[in-house]
């Protein structure tokens, strides 16, 4: 009897062990997965976190950008304005110096009546374009040169044996720039070339 008592009572200290083990296994992996699932939960949290900071990056870097690029343009506008800001005024003068050519044309540097007048108009020329070649103005006088159609105007084509083809054979009215930029095109007459034709008899 003792035996049994003896067996009893181990099987009750075995299954009160056994017990508590499964009651601590239960409890230990009640706690392993909370903390996975917080494990998780701050991954995700992490994740959001880097994703709203590269957005934010990403929004930062792209204003940044837009910024320079807004200073750019105010830059190029500025330096626009200020090569340019003569551009109405330029034009102005422009008739002045071609009536400036027209009285050098109308009058006879050998001629003893127009010879004061041809070298006062002469000289207050030279000076006026040089006072407007100070602010960028520059003229274009393309005789003899190949027409370039961005600062010529043809008026006409003509057959030349002096010219080859596609050059400037005569200026009717000479072109100017302003900082390069184009005022006015030089009107031009274009040769044609020379066809040279043999006839036999």
């Amino acid at each position: 009897m003792s035996n049994e008592s003896n067996n009893t009572s181990q099987d009750q200290v075995e299954d009160q062990i056994t017990s508590e083990v499964a009651a601590d296994e239960v409890s230990l992996m009640d706690e392993l997965t909370q903390a996975n699932f917080r494990i998780e939960e701050l991954e995700q949290l992490l994740a959001e976190s880097e994703a709203a900071l590269a957005e934010r990056k990403d929004v930062e870097m792209r204003a940044a950008a837009e910024t320079q690029n807004i200073r750019t343009r105010a830059a190029k506008d500025v330096e626009q304005a200020r090569k340019f800001a003569l551009e109405k005024f330029a034009n102005e003068l422009l008739p002045v110096i071609d009536n400036m050519e027209r009285a050098l044309q109308g009058t006879n540097p050998e001629d003893e009546a127009t010879k004061a007048i041809y070298e006062g108009v002469d000289l207050t020329m030279k000076g006026f374009l040089t006072s407007v070649a100070k602010f960028g103005v520059t003229q274009v006088n393309p005789q003899g040169q190949a027409f370039n159609p961005e600062h010529h105007q043809a008026i006409g084509m003509q057959p030349s044996a002096e010219f080859p083809a596609n050059t400037v054979m005569m200026v009717m009215q000479k072109g100017y720039l302003l900082n390069d930029r184009l005022l006015r095109p030089a009107m031009v007459m274009v040769s044609q070339g020379g066809a040279s034709v043999d006839v036999e008899a």
